[in-house]
């Protein structure tokens, strides 16, 4: 599969099938700091993923009110 990382933008590719816990653990990510998406869809932890899909691994980004 290829995985698309930001920050630092870059693109790995990666042995599947596998499910979304076992990517982010081969990559050190911690899985409430991203979301996973594929075909513009988030994908939710205990999905699987297959060896021809494309993902996104997007940072989580917070903000409030003042």
């Amino acid at each position: 599969m290829i995985v698309q990382l930001r920050n630092p933008a870059r693109t790995i590719e990666m042995d599947g099938p596998m499910a979304v816990t076992a990517l982010l653990a081969r990559l050190d990510i911690s899985r409430e700091s991203v979301l996973v998406i594929r075909d513009g869809t988030l994908v939710p932890g205990d999905a699987m993923l297959g060896r021809e899909d494309s993902i996104e691994i997007r940072s989580v980004i917070s903000g409030g009110a003042r």
